[in-house]
């Protein structure tokens, strides 16, 4: 009996094309969907099974997001590269999500032993009071402590709790929210500034650099002078491009600043002043000109002197001259000398060694400051991986050697470069006092991303990869010899080998 062949099923019809169209745009909106419900599901568990000092987090997230999207836009709106509202939003949404870790580090790894504890204890009470106070009476409240500095950190995270509520996790998402902004304008400073520079290179690393991701993401002063220094800085590119509400940003950011740590706001204001000099004069200039020139001078230079006094009132030192900045940074290097991250320990006969003052130990300071941990010095794994960081870094520095050599000659002729230089060479010069790995880099954040400055400075003209010379083939297939039609020979350069010659010298 002859086999029954099997039956043919019939072809699928093909979709109708707007079938097709509404299922292919109908599946982002289905995984909009999916999240959203994911989400709700999360919230509803963590209400059910946590605190609100937890679970307010879920609601702080999307408000930050929804407050920061449309701003964002707007810069975008305004940039001519492409792509670029996609870095920015992937740029917020890493640096609210490092806010995470960085809680886990302090309330797990160290067991709550950090600032960020002492910061949201008291931001709740003054919180409460806030919230329950009349402040048309005015208000009465005791901090038991100065303004100026811990203090004023305290103040802050107090009126973050009366928005949002006391939430520690959501406090350290507003936190790492705010240092965002700090980077966002740095990284416009540099469009402002310095426009011929790579700012896409520049707005990865400073926008990605994991330190710069990580630390200013908590409840403290880190996460404030981000903001602030960023602010400063994009007030300084304004005014070195002349342009409207330059002494705005610059007296708030540097006001931000001097209210929490005043010996960086005099390192600003030192780099601002020689940047403000070097600024190239505009080829058509008033009579007034160099009378304003004048006198911006002579008011950054009173307003330098004013934070002097203020460091040495912060500090509790007499006077502004040498021997108190001796005694500032000798006592620095004492503080520092603990833990089991510490550089070089302290004796007991000397148990606050003297800091030199000779700017001849200035480029050990530099390498001290801005590539340490080296990975020998590594005392634990968090010392590990930030000496990864620190050796990358150090890399792209050498590898980067063109452009760094141009520093001398971008230091007269851009103002924003010297700004850059100058506050970093005060800053490592300042900063190397301190003895302990864990301290140093968290303090680094303050000037890594004017360091990286000058990793975007652009190649020289002419200096970009030479293309390698491709060798002429040794043996090459004759015209026609596979089944080809015959062709055109193709033609031989002078002093070529043989193309119908094969390795051993015989033709084909």
């Amino acid at each position: 009996m002859p086999a029954v062949p099997p039956a043919v099923k019939p072809a699928a019809r093909p979709w109708p094309p707007r079938l097709r169209e509404a299922a292919r745009r109908g599946r982002p909106t289905a995984l909009a969907w999916a999240l959203v419900m994911a989400y709700v599901s999360v919230f509803v568990l963590a209400m059910v099974h946590t605190s609100y000092d937890t679970w307010g987090a879920l609601l702080v997230a999307p408000a930050l997001m929804a407050i920061g999207t449309p701003i964002l836009a707007r810069v975008a709106a305004n940039n001519p590269e492409r792509g670029v509202f996609k870095l920015l939003i992937v740029a917020m949404g890493a640096k609210l999500a490092c806010a995470f870790p960085r809680y886990l580090m302090a309330f797990v790894l160290y067991g709550g032993a950090a600032d960020a504890k002492m910061y949201d204890q008291k931001g709740s009470d003054l919180a409460q009071y806030l919230t329950t106070a009349d402040l048309l009476g005015g208000l009465h409240y005791d901090l038991g402590m100065k303004v100026a500095g811990t203090g004023f950190v305290i103040i802050v995270t107090g009126v973050v709790y009366a928005i949002t509520g006391p939430t520690l996790v959501g406090g350290f998402l507003v936190f790492s929210w705010l240092g965002f902004w700090g980077l966002l304008f740095f990284w416009r400073a540099l469009q402002i500034a310095f426009p011929e520079a790579d700012s896409r290179r520049y707005a990865k690393l400073v926008f990605f650099l994991p330190s710069l991701l990580f630390w200013p993401s908590s409840i403290g002063k880190d996460a404030w002078m981000m903001f602030c220094l960023g602010l400063t800085t994009y007030g300084v590119a304004r005014l070195l491009d002349r342009r409207f509400g330059a002494f705005v940003c610059i007296a708030l950011g540097s006001l931000g600043t001097a209210m929490v740590r005043p010996h960086v706001t005099v390192l600003a204001g030192a780099g601002l002043t020689v940047a403000y000099v070097l600024r190239k004069r505009p080829q058509q200039v008033s009579a007034l000109g160099p009378l304003r020139t004048v006198l911006t001078v002579a008011v950054l230079g009173v307003g330098v002197m004013l934070m002097l006094q203020q460091v040495s009132t912060f500090f509790g030192t007499s006077g502004t001259g040498g021997d108190a900045v001796n005694q500032v940074l000798s006592e620095t290097s004492r503080r520092t000398s603990q833990g089991s991250s510490v550089i070089n320990a302290s004796t007991a006969e000397d148990p606050a060694p003297a800091f030199s003052l000779n700017p001849a130990r200035l480029p050990v300071s530099v390498i001290s400051v801005l590539f340490r941990p080296f990975p020998f010095e590594a005392s634990n794994i968090q010392n590990l991986i930030q000496s990864v960081e620190c050796f990358a870094l150090l890399v792209m520095f050498v590898r980067a050697w063109p452009q760094l050599a141009r520093i001398p000659k971008l230091f007269v002729q851009r103002s924003y470069v010297a700004f850059t230089v100058v506050y970093t060479l005060l800053f490592c010069w300042a900063f190397s006092t301190i003895n302990n790995m864990g301290i140093l880099s968290r303090e680094r954040v303050q000037v890594l991303p004017l360091v990286l400055v000058l990793l975007a400075i652009p190649r020289p003209a002419g200096a970009g990869r030479v293309p390698r010379r491709r060798r002429p083939p040794v043996w090459r297939v004759q015209p026609g010899q596979w089944g080809g039609g015959p062709g055109p020979e193709p033609p031989v350069a002078v002093g070529a080998p043989d193309p119908y010659r094969t390795q051993g010298g015989s033709t084909t």
